[in-house]
């Protein structure tokens, strides 16, 4: 009879542990693997009217350099098919627009409904939305079709997403054999100096600004966190390699600070 209760719990026990939820990293906190979805959208609900403004704030108007590096590697031309993952307020999709022309197509994918909204209303006004389709998707599970764009990229949005190895695998799929795969984000410095001053700018400054132009320190904490989460540049380019890209590279941007990983689909 004892003999039988103890069994009974310690079955009770380890099915309870069998059931422990993963964990995954929210900034520096440790959040389960179904919250951290629903806790990046509330960030970029709270930061999305402002985005745009802040990115040029932040970083001094650099970002629209590395994205003109990005759309120079893409060797995205007319009639290309692109996807544009974390494509947010629009701005790549509305040069890769232009790039495809009328017999090509844009896809401006986003997790978030605040910040897709923001962009298909900008690019709407700017009239450079007849070639761009506007999707909000996760970058995990694409619903598009095998083998079917030229061209994928994702700025500054894969540090957000829970599981990156699916992503990848997800961004390989939906490319045609020969597609080119673009990540653009922030990494490491590769110089000690360069990165003791970033340090120190990212973690005093940034939430201060966030503070005075977006009331909302707390976002721009965790996006300054969510960097330092990332995988550096050579972890990157080994998941990229491993989801089943090859000739993977990556250019390093601002000593460092941001680089760019590209890979092939065989």
């Amino acid at each position: 009879m004892h003999y039988l209760l103890v069994i009974a719990i310690m079955d009770d026990q380890y099915k309870s542990s069998s059931c422990v939820e993963p964990a995954t990293h929210f900034g520096f906190k440790s959040v389960p693997e179904s919250q951290k979805a629903a806790n990046v959208a509330k960030v970029f609900n709270s930061v999305a009217a402002k985005y745009d403004l802040m990115n040029d704030v932040l970083s001094g108007g650099m970002h629209r350099l590395w994205k003109r590096f990005t759309i120079e590697l893409s060797g995205v031309r007319t009639g290309n098919r692109v996807l544009d993952i974390a494509g947010g307020t629009g701005d790549l999709a509305a040069k890769f627009s232009r790039l495809v022309g009328p017999t090509g197509q844009v896809a401006l994918v986003d997790i978030n409904s605040s910040m897709l909204r923001i962009g298909r209303d900008r690019l709407l006004d700017k009239g450079v939305s007849g070639n761009i389709k506007f999707i909000q998707a996760d970058a995990e599970k694409l619903p598009f079709l095998d083998n079917y764009f030229d061209c994928v990229t994702i700025a500054f949005g894969l540090r957000n997403v829970t599981h990156k190895e699916d992503a990848i695998r997800s961004m390989l799929r939906v490319l045609k054999p020969g597609g080119r795969l673009l990540v653009l984000d922030f990494s490491k410095p590769t110089n000690a100096l360069i990165a003791k001053v970033y340090n120190t700018y990212s973690f005093t400054l940034i939430p201060l600004l966030g503070k005075m132009i977006t009331n909302d320190a707390d976002s721009y904490r965790y996006l300054t966190e969510s960097i330092r989460m990332h995988p550096d540049q050579e972890t990157l380019k080994l998941m990229i390699v491993k989801a089943g890209f090859y000739r993977a590279s990556y250019h390093n941007i601002t000593s460092g600070i941001v680089a760019l990983h590209r890979g092939i689909k065989p």
